[in-house]
């Protein structure tokens, strides 16, 4: 039997890939939100593409916010690029 591979949705492009090709952003219980490569973090997750325009489309569609019933501050859009960017 086949192992079955977990997919999810970008955020940005709205197209369904594995869970492993997406970068994760997470909100932990305490509210901050960062970058999770590897999909380990503790708290609420949504997923965009590693490409730096997917994650311009979400900022546009206001899509983190949607995802994470809360208002996302512009330095955080600013950190996740730049963490999109250097990869780490």
């Amino acid at each position: 039997m086949e192992k079955k591979i977990p997919m999810r949705q970008c955020l940005g492009c709205r197209e369904m890939k594995p869970k492993k090709e997406l970068i994760r952003v997470v909100r932990s219980p305490e509210g901050e939100i960062s970058l999770d490569f590897k999909g380990k973090a503790s708290g609420r997750g949504a997923y965009v593409c590693p490409d730096p325009k997917c994650l311009k489309k979400a900022i546009k569609a206001r899509a983190l916010e949607r995802a994470f019933s809360a208002q996302i501050p512009p330095e955080i859009y600013e950190r996740l690029e730049s963490q999109m960017e250097g990869g780490a």
